[in-house]
């Protein structure tokens, strides 16, 4: 008798142990194993966010969102196994008054559901109403634009209206590495503060949401209004496909078109970027042919039915990586009368020094086809916008006035963009550039980029100010600013003189060093990031990146950006732009002048202290 109460207490004892297991309550919700590779996720609390739990080298799991028993949205995140590294939010206010389940699949092996229960996923799950967004990274930029959270690449859906400048951006929302492309959405009124929205596009029944471009409609020729904001992107799932979506409150919130999609080809294309055609009354796109290599023209009377009239590159400039984000626009060359037309082409990889890049075309366009200029023997030369590693997916606003080309680009390489030393975000866009046109001596036209004038806004205090310095071989030393970790914007005027080469090293305490050198007798400016700081997360990482100065008299004039993770030099007058990020352990704090081969001079020296954005 006393045995069989024993068994039946063990008995009972281990179904409640099995029901407990089985349906755990944690902060809001309610844990349900199902087996090896399935759990549901119950929300048993009313709250504006659910924060999932995420480790950035985890497995991706499929969360897919039911809500009264419709599923409403499936997305991927790497939900946390052994180490939660950060949460991200999941907006539960379009599902109030729904019972909310979420039913995740995951993909990592399990030989019971005991090992699976053990993922600290399930125990770190909650229902919030806030989300707590504030910085917790040191190499997060301190007057750059990056995303609050998340992973961020191509700039995307660029417009200016009502004084504003909006920004989209390829987005994952939940993770820091690329997954579940959404178009975040930032404006600025100043192109230096940012202030972060609710995402421009999600994901629907046509895949995510690729990179784009947006214009307006000033003559209400598609019919969603007058002056209405169209965006046109990529929609991506087994295929890829380009959508209409459209703002009539100044692009700030945006209705997808139902008729989408409205062009399909039978290969691959992405990246749609379209503007009105003035002379021809008719809209007019370029689309990248990603494996191909090439560059689709169509023209469109309203946005919706669009004509295939040309293709440009074929076996043109750099073949060796896909062509992606173009943008075609015409420019005045500086010091004339004479336009011509600029056609932009990122390519990944195959860029000059690995990865991702930006090459650029020179031509004339006749309102359907481009046409690249050639050089002395007759080819079409391969151009570079930018000669660092970290400078990709560059593309302009639209409807920006006084005839400016105002572009931005993402700030990192695709050979380790996953893999930097950051968490809570990745990655951080350029700095706005505007471009020019100038004619060098060889007879070609080059692309000029300088920082946007608004930024000279960032300067706080001249902290280094000084005339007529000789430079040879012995170290002269310059301090740099301290505060804010050091950001600033250094200004030089050098002459080489009897020189042969100049080197700038921008130095920590720790010994780390970045050295950019002016090669008088090449006409070259390299970097040298090989000693910057943290560098072992990648083998691409470690580099030297070289770039022609387009000046043969010894003189230079550089403008150098520092940011907590990044510098960007341009040469004064736009004629060599190099991007760059370092991770250095310490802020630089020293710059140390060298000259090779004889002395040289710093006819001027100025250093400002940043404000920063935040």
């Amino acid at each position: 008798m006393k045995k069989v109460k024993k068994v039946g207490m063990s008995i009972a004892w281990f179904c409640l142990g099995t029901l407990m297991l089985h349906a755990q309550e944690r902060k809001g919700v309610t844990i349900e194993h199902l087996g090896t590779n399935n759990t549901l996720v119950r929300i048993t609390e009313v709250g504006k966010y659910l924060l999932l739990p995420i480790q950035d080298n985890g497995e991706e799991a499929t969360v897919n969102i039911v809500a009264d028993g419709k599923q409403e949205r499936s997305i991927v995140a790497r939900l946390a196994t052994s180490k939660v590294d950060y949460t991200v939010p999941l907006d539960l206010t379009p599902y109030r008054g729904k019972q909310v389940v979420l039913n995740i699949l995951t993909t990592q092996g399990r030989n019971s559901v005991r090992e699976a229960k053990q993922d600290v996923c399930w125990k770190n799950f909650s229902v919030s109403d806030t989300y707590d967004a504030t910085n917790r990274e040191k190499y997060r930029p301190a007057f750059h634009h990056t995303p609050l959270y998340g992973w961020m690449n191509d700039p995307n859906g660029m417009v200016y209206k009502d004084s504003v400048w909006h920004l989209c951006y390829q987005w994952n929302p939940y993770g820091s590495k690329w997954q579940n492309m959404t178009w975040g959405h930032s404006t600025s009124r100043d192109l230096i503060h940012w202030e972060h929205h609710e995402p421009a596009l999600l994901p629907d029944g046509l895949g995510t949401i690729f990179s784009g471009s947006s214009a307006i409609d000033h003559a209400n020729s598609a019919g969603f209004g007058k002056d209405a904001v169209v965006a046109m992107y990529t929609s991506a799932a087994a295929s890829q496909m380009q959508s209409l979506a459209y703002s009539t409150d100044g692009g700030h919130t945006f209705t997808t078109y139902p008729g989408n999609p409205v062009l399909t080809l039978e290969s691959e294309a992405r990246d749609p970027n379209m503007w009105w055609n003035e002379k021809q009354g008719q809209w007019n796109l370029v689309l990248a042919h990603a494996l191909e290599k090439e560059m689709l023209f169509f023209a469109s009377p309203d946005m919706k039915k669009w004509t295939l009239q040309s293709r440009f590159g074929k076996d043109l400039g750099a073949q060796d990586g896909v062509w992606e984000c173009p943008d075609l626009f015409e420019l005045p060359v500086a010091g004339s009368d004479e336009k011509r037309w600029v056609l932009l082409c990122n390519i990944n990889p195959g860029g000059p020094f690995g990865g991702s890049a930006t090459q650029y075309f020179v031509g004339e366009w006749d309102g359907r086809s481009f046409k690249a200029d050639t050089d002395a023997q007759g080819n079409v030369p391969t151009k570079w916008m930018d000669y660092g590693k970290d400078h990709y997916a560059t593309v302009s606003w639209s409807d920006v006035p006084d005839g400016r080309r105002t572009v931005i680009g993402w700030m990192s390489n695709w050979q380790y963009a996953a893999e930097v030393p950051t968490l809570q975000f990745r990655s951080a866009n350029t700095l706005p550039r505007e471009l020019g046109l100038f004619k060098d001596a060889d007879g070609q036209y080059y692309l000029s980029s300088t920082p946007s004038p608004e930024l000279e806004a960032l300067r706080d205090k001249r902290m280094q100010y000084i005339r007529q310095l000789s430079v040879g071989k012995r170290a002269r030393t310059v301090a740099l600013p301290t505060q804010n970790d050091g950001i600033c914007e250094i200004l030089l005027e050098m002459d080489a003189r009897r020189a042969t080469s100049i080197t700038l090293t921008l130095s920590n305490k720790a010994d780390e060093t970045v050295a950019m050198t002016y090669d008088a007798t090449k006409n070259e400016v390299s970097f040298d990031r090989t000693r910057s700081g943290i560098t072992d997360f990648s083998q691409d990482f470690p580099s030297v990146t070289v770039a022609p100065t387009h000046t043969t008299d010894g003189k230079l004039n550089l403008r150098i950006f520092i940011d907590r993770s990044s510098i960007e030099l341009f040469e004064q007058n736009g004629r060599l732009a190099m991007t760059n990020l370092v991770f250095p352990t310490a802020p630089y704090s020293t710059l140390t002048l060298q000259a090779e081969g004889g002395n040289a001079r710093v006819n001027k020296l100025t250093i400002y202290s940043l404000q920063t954005i935040f």
